[in-house]
């Protein structure tokens, strides 16, 4: 059973972000259903990793993507991707020093920081994107 759901009210009305946020969501759901069958600790790591490396990956596009159009708050949304990365990054440190399990603070933090984010700052480009032809 999934944590959280992708439904249409995540869409930004850009194609290739909505497929890329539905990836972060699968994540959240691997940690999730990891830490239902008690293995939480074993793939903690791994999926930290992952997400190290895809949230770069996603932050890179989507933020390419805003500046090339002009994106008037770009700065402001850069700032909380900057933000997030540092701190799943701190998750992924302390997991690394052997700190006690990290999976439900993780898991709690990157779904309630996704699903603001996406419902929040990233719905507040959908129509400025979609005026310039992006979708």
């Amino acid at each position: 059973m999934a944590l959280i759901n992708w439904e249409n009210s995540y869409s930004v009305k850009v194609k290739n972000v909505d497929t890329q946020h539905q990836k972060l969501f699968t994540l959240i759901n691997d940690l999730y259903d990891a830490m239902n069958q008690g293995k939480g600790r074993d793939v903690t790591g791994k999926i930290l990793d992952e997400l190290v490396t895809y949230t770069k990956t996603h932050f890179a596009y989507e933020e390419q993507l805003l500046k090339s159009n002009g994106y008037p708050a770009f700065a402001a949304h850069k700032g909380e991707h900057d933000l997030f990365t540092g701190k799943v990054v701190d998750f992924q440190k302390q997991y690394q020093e052997g700190k006690a399990s990290l999976a439900l603070p993780l898991m709690t933090f990157l779904k309630d920081w996704l699903t603001n984010h996406i419902r929040g700052t990233d719905q507040k480009y959908s129509s400025f994107l979609n005026g310039k032809g992006v979708s």
